[in-house]
């Protein structure tokens, strides 16, 4: 496994980062934790990426999440020392005011409720999970610092932020004096390749590491779906399908030409659209979500 160092910290994080959006269901807990601690164990994984609304598939919008967090605090229990964790704030989790958004009372709340769950005193990465229309940059930037000054968190990003909206950000950041974001989390693959024009390059022009996710955009890029023929059992096609984006002529030309381009590489499809993403400008690491000891594999072989 190779290791990124994470801009303007001392955070050194494995090229592929364990998501956990499927936590709960269709991924059980005991099989959560197991494939934590082989990604570690086996393959030198140590970045895990949540969110304080993940629930797998049966979340809802507004609903109270927290499943995923529960799982990785039973996992990390003995050995948070080992793995950087990163969570996030911002989606609808409950119908109260502080449920939904980043106001400072927002972070202040949700922090504290994701720390319990993880059953730790601080998260590493503490990602703004969406804009907030509702709240200032500078009041976000200003409980984001109070929150790096008590330790706990350690450094801060954005996910689903458009160039513009960080931008105002980074200037809020720069006012209240405290450090900038470190992580931008954008969608990107071969199927989506909107941040290359505008995000990615601010990233890099600012020092901002990039973590995507979706890189495999559902399980789409990793060569199981073909023109005509119904979905795997077990996929998400199968699953969920409502998850992923149609499949048009359009998908399925760039899915075989990405076919082709790896068959010509002598790689898998999973490693080659996995080897482009973290070819791209600024990104440190590329966030995958897996079932099976199996996918952590062959995840780890395209970060060799």
């Amino acid at each position: 496994m190779q290791y990124s160092l994470i801009p303007a910290t001392d955070l050194r994080v494995s090229r592929i980062c364990l998501g956990t959006m499927t936590f709960g269901s269709p991924v059980a807990e005991p099989d959560a934790i197991r494939l934590i601690h082989y990604a570690l164990e086996e393959r030198g994984i140590n970045f895990i990426d949540t969110a304080n609304m993940y629930e797998g598939y049966n979340r809802v919008a507004g609903s109270a999440g927290g499943v995923a967090e529960e799982i990785i605090g039973k996992a990390l229990a003995g050995r948070r020392d080992r793995y950087v964790v990163a969570t996030k704030v911002g989606m609808k989790v409950g119908e109260a005011p502080e449920d939904e958004n980043t106001s400072p009372l927002a972070i202040r709340t949700q922090l504290r409720r994701s720390l319990r769950r993880l059953q730790t005193d601080y998260v590493d990465i503490y990602y703004l999970h969406r804009f907030d229309p509702n709240t200032e940059p500078q009041a976000i930037a200003r409980a984001i610092g109070e929150e790096l000054h008590a330790g706990t968190i350690r450094a801060w990003g954005v996910s689903n932020y458009t160039a513009a909206q960080l931008k105002a950000l980074l200037a809020a950041a720069r006012a209240e004096n405290i450090p900038a974001p470190a992580l931008c989390q954008p969608a990107l693959s071969l199927l989506n390749r909107g941040a290359l024009e505008d995000l990615l390059p601010l990233c890099e022009k600012n020092g901002i590491g990039v973590v995507p996710y979706q890189v495999l955009q559902g399980g789409v890029l990793t060569g199981k779906y073909k023109r005509g023929q119904a979905a795997p059992q077990g996929s998400r096609l199968a699953e969920k399908p409502e998850w992923l984006k149609p499949f048009t002529d359009e998908v399925y030309e760039v899915l075989e030409q990405c076919e082709q381009a790896a068959q010509a590489a002598g790689i898998s499809m999973t490693q080659y659209a996995l080897r482009w993403a973290l070819e791209q400008p600024a990104v440190v690491s590329a966030l995958i979500g897996v079932k099976r000891t199996d996918q952590i594999d062959e995840a780890a072989l395209a970060a060799r």
